[in-house]
């Protein structure tokens, strides 16, 4: 028995084990922990596991064979006394499966209840690599019914390594300057992640591979030993990374190569046949790479302002109801002097270049905070965790940087040691020693023009 199961778990096994003669393959997992609770005989059968080495397992690692828990896993879908059902392919048991789901609450637990029918390899290959077209297929049904673009390409990363049986696949999308990012990653379980460290590959890392790129063509590596001397640069990657054979593929859009994607370590025998499809792949890729960027461009409109490139009101509102109440919060609002001036007389271009003179200096004094625009001429800076002392430094900062760039404007500051007072009320105290000293200001200047 695992050490950390408790007598709760040890009755629920055991009430599971009515199960333990059918013919159907039955799974029971606890919801929050991913532990395997239980397996009957014909799901020991099929993952070829005995019930004790099963109680050891997270069910991503059992069930999947993946490092972390499943992109398209279906628990937020679940509710007791409903049934989710569905026909798939699983590429750990090279099987048909028809599943039936559900959740059951015992004793303060949440369980996931599987039923599956194992219908058997008809219609798909013992080995997925010879039925390329079934591979798609399931491949894309899974992945598209994911709700947005970024889940539907982490699953279908997660099912392109399970289904060929490799231990990890990724893409690298190119960033400014001409180097790689490695942007999405996929590891099988026991498989140390690569992703946070290859965050800036220079493109001369990989400059004999784009000569096969820009012609359409995979690079396979079938030892990685083989380059050692012909191909250091790329070596001195991969090794540390114990890689021993990969493919990797372009990302081609419109003919422009944007990045490519791969696999590490898959079987030998894959390694020449998965070629055919990639090209197929590629262009899925590209297709959620697409949609992903439209996202993204459409979340910033609506939650950035397109003049400054800070966060507007709604990215405020967003921003406040995340916020960890039990640390401090200092505000600065602030409003740009003469705008309205500025605009009547010398025109919106200008005026425009009055806003980004004074968002400049707001974001020179306070970048590693929350900054919005909300306003015309209103700018507010939100300063989770700050100390007192420090917001009165770095406001002084800010009215200096003010007089240099010549980019006057009013302030108004709040500090608290936490932030359990409603935030709209803190706002508009920030907001009203803002108009203070506005008042001030104008009350001083020639004129006494009205912005």
């Amino acid at each position: 028995m695992h050490k950390y199961y408790d007598k709760e778990y040890i009755t629920a096994m055991r009430r599971w084990e009515f199960y333990n003669e059918l013919d159907e393959i039955v799974c029971v997992v606890d919801m929050d922990s991913h532990q395997v609770v239980y397996m009957n005989r014909r799901a020991c059968e099929v993952y070829k596991i005995n019930d004790a080495a099963c109680q050891e397992k997270r069910c991503y690692e059992l069930l999947a064979g993946s490092a972390s828990p499943c992109a398209a896993c279906s628990n937020k879908k679940l509710k007791q006394g409903y049934f989710l059902e569905d026909v798939c392919y699983n590429p750990v048991v090279k099987r048909k499966l028809s599943v039936k789901e559900t959740m059951i609450e015992e004793n303060g637990r949440r369980y996931k209840f599987t039923l599956a029918v194992d219908m058997g390899p008809a219609g798909w290959q013992e080995e997925v690599g010879e039925d390329n077209e079934a591979m798609i297929n399931e491949g894309l049904r899974i992945s598209l019914s994911a709700p947005t673009p970024e889940m539907s390409i982490n699953i279908l990363l997660e099912y392109l390594g399970q289904s060929l049986n490799s231990e990890r696949v990724y893409i690298f999308e190119e960033i400014e300057g001409g180097a790689f990012k490695n942007t999405y990653e996929w590891c099988a379980d026991g498989v140390v992640p690569q992703k946070e460290n290859l965050q800036n590959v220079p493109f001369s890392v990989v400059s004999l591979w784009y000569q096969r790129f820009q012609k359409g063509k995979s690079v396979i590596i079938k030892n990685l030993e083989n380059i050692r001397e012909k191909e250091p640069d790329i070596y001195e990657y991969l090794e540390p990374q114990k890689i021993r054979s990969l493919i990797v593929s372009p990302l081609m859009d419109e003919k422009e190569i944007i990045g490519f994607y791969g696999v590490d370590n898959p079987p030998e025998k894959f390694l020449y046949h998965i070629t055919t499809m990639f090209e197929i792949w590629g262009h899925f890729f590209i297709s959620l790479l697409r949609r992903r960027n439209l996202v993204r461009r459409l979340e910033e409109m609506c939650f950035q302002d397109q003049l400054t490139g800070i966060g507007n009101r709604h990215a405020m509102h967003d921003y406040i109801t995340a916020m960890n109440f039990e640390k401090s919060i200092g505000i600065v609002y602030c409003d740009v002097m003469g705008l309205k001036r500025t605009n009547d007389t010398r025109g919106h271009k200008a005026g425009d270049q009055l806003l980004l003179r004074a968002c400049g200096c707001l974001k020179r004094s306070f970048d590693d905070y929350a900054l919005f625009r909300v306003g015309g001429d209103e700018f507010l800076a939100l300063c989770s965790g700050i100390r007192e002392e420090e917001l009165i430094q770095r406001t002084e900062k800010l009215r200096k940087d003010m007089k240099i760039s010549d980019a006057a404007m009013a302030l108004g500051c709040v500090w608290r040691p936490d932030s359990k007072e409603d935030m709209d009320y803190l706002i508009k105290q920030a907001d009203q020693r803002m108009y203070e000293e506005k008042r001030a200001l104008y009350a001083k200047m020639e004129g006494n023009y009205e912005n």
